[in-house]
Order: C-alpha cells, then sequence, then structure tokens
C-alpha cells in the first residue's frame, strides 16, 4: 500500500475555472498528499489563479496542447514515488482516490474503472466499449475500461513510456496497453463517476476520425500479427478453396485465387515485420 506523501497527484486542466478549486480543495482535505500539481493547458480563464489560490503548484502552458500533453507535462515535474491522475471537472470522489491509492506497491498501475451507465452518452458508451473489446483482444485480459483518465501509477513506469504517450485524448489507453505489455502488474478499480461540472472537451464530429486512428495505433503499436494473421488467414483459406473449386470444376486456377493467396501472404509478412518494429519499441526500456 502507497503512503499519500509518496503520491504526487497530477490534474491536467483546461478552462476549469468552475471546479479546479474545488477539485483541489477535496483533495487536500483528503489526504496528505506529497504535492497536488494542477497543469493550466492554456486556459483563457481563471483556471491557474484558482488552482494556485487552493493550495496546487500550477505549471502553466503558454497555448493548448492537449490533455496528453498536460499529463505528461506533469509526470515530469512530479516528485512523487507515485503519480495520481485526476481529472480538473470533478467526477472522481477523494474516496476512490484513496482506494486507488491504497492498492499501488502491489499493483504497478491502478486504473478506476467507471461503470457503463456513469459514461455521458450512448455513443461515447458504444466506442469506449469497441476500444474494451479491441484491448481485451489484443492483451489476452479482461480490460473493463480502457480509457478512463483517472488511475495511480508508479512514476518510474510512467516516466518508461512517456515517449510513447500522444498529446491528445488516447493517454490513457496507451499507458494501460503499454504497461500490460511490458508485463507490469495492473489491476481495474470499480469506481462510479459522477457527473462533471461543465461541457466536454470531446466532440463526437470532431473527434470520431481521432477514434478511428486510435483503434489503428493501438493494432500497430501492441500486438499487430494478432489483427494480421486472421485476415491473413482467411484470404489464404478462400484463396486455396477457390482453387480447389475451379481445379476439380474447370480445370485450372483462376487469378482469383492466385491474387488471394498472394495477398495472404503479403498482409502476413507486413504484420511479421510490424510485430518487430513493435518490439523493437519495447526492447530498449531502462
Amino acid at each position: 500500500m502507497a503512503d499519500p506523501s509518496s503520491v504526487t497527484v497530477v490534474i491536467p486542466a483546461f478552462n476549469e475555472s468552475a471546479s479546479i478549486g474545488d477539485v483541489v480543495g477535496v483533495l487536500k482535505s483528503a489526504a496528505s498528499w506529497r504535492e497536488i500539481i494542477v497543469v493550466d493547458d492554456g486556459s483563457t480563464d481563471a483556471t491557474g489563479e484558482r488552482a494556485a489560490a487552493a493550495g496546487a503548484t500550477v505549471v502553466r502552458h503558454p497555448y493548448n496542447k492537449g490533455n496528453g500533453a498536460s499529463v505528461k507535462t506533469g509526470i515530469r515535474r512530479a516528485s512523487g514515488e507515485f503519480v495520481l491522475i485526476v481529472d480538473a471537472d470533478g467526477q472522481h470522489p477523494p474516496e476512490d482516490a484513496l482506494r486507488l491509492v491504497a492498492r499501488l506497491g502491489e499493483f504497478d498501475l491502478v486504473v478506476g474503472a467507471r461503470a457503463a451507465e456513469t459514461q455521458a452518452t450512448s455513443a461515447r458508451r458504444a466506442g469506449n466499449g469497441a476500444l474494451n473489446w479491441l484491448a481485451s483482444y489484443l492483451t489476452g485480459r479482461a480490460v473493463p475500461d480502457l480509457t478512463s483518465g483517472f488511475r495511480a501509477a508508479r512514476t518510474s513506469g510512467l516516466r518508461e513510456f512517456l515517449h510513447l504517450l500522444p498529446n491528445g485524448f488516447s493517454t490513457p489507453t496507451t499507458t494501460t496497453l503499454a504497461f500490460l505489455k511490458a508485463g507490469y502488474n495492473v489491476t481495474f478499480e470499480p469506481i462510479h463517476a459522477r457527473q462533471r461540472s461543465g461541457e466536454s472537451k470531446i466532440r463526437l464530429a470532431r473527434d470520431g476520425t481521432k477514434f478511428l486512428m486510435i483503434i489503428f495505433k493501438i493494432i500497430m503499436l501492441f500486438n499487430p500479427l494478432k489483427i494480421f494473421t486472421p485476415i491473413s488467414c482467411a484470404s489464404f483459406l478462400l484463396g486455396a478453396a477457390y482453387a480447389a473449386w475451379t481445379i476439380a470444376t474447370q480445370r485450372h486456377v483462376t487469378n482469383s485465387s492466385v491474387l488471394l493467396i498472394l495477398f495472404a501472404v503479403v498482409v502476413f509478412l507486413i504484420g511479421l515485420m510490424s510485430e518487430q518494429i513493435s518490439a523493437l519499441r519495447f526492447e530498449g526500456r531502462q
């Protein structure tokens, strides 16, 4: 069990002046944290001022870089052995923060897994459900909430994968899969997220294509052969079956059969090369 005095709380914040003061105040009253760092991501309101007034250490970005960039800034500045990442919108009760921290030491990463009904919209639930299924398939382990930003981890582990983390909203996805692939101890602690203060920064129309790119990046970065191999096998079996049928009925092999088999070979080789590149990105870990 990690003592709160060894935990740095990192709160990425962009235009969260309505809630940031209360979030910092509640956390400060919940435990004696080593420090609370609010990363003001180029806010145009009084987010930084209210966080500082509530007693947090404020690090300001000169312009908006993204949630992931804010998290990375907080991780670089953290002096604690562990880092607790909390959203600035007031969704996460302090008692849940303490439950996550209580499991550190035994586990290297503790993710606050939200109940499905607490996620804002049906479209968001469907998207997160698809990502959870994909992550479970790629890792061979049940992943109940891949995108939760509420998490606690060893600072050294987070810094190990800092170069993999994007500046946008897929930082939780990347850290979870990176810890699992590296063989760290990862657990998911059930939480019940409250209604957020203010409006979400994520928009379906704007971020839909980003969601698809996240899926492609997850596949290529963490376990490409699990996707390429089934496609290759399906194409090969279809081509071989079609070739056998045309030989039996027409006494020759069609171009379609040959193309399907060649496609299967090419896809498998690309998957094998992608797997090696993926492995190389993790072999250099300190």
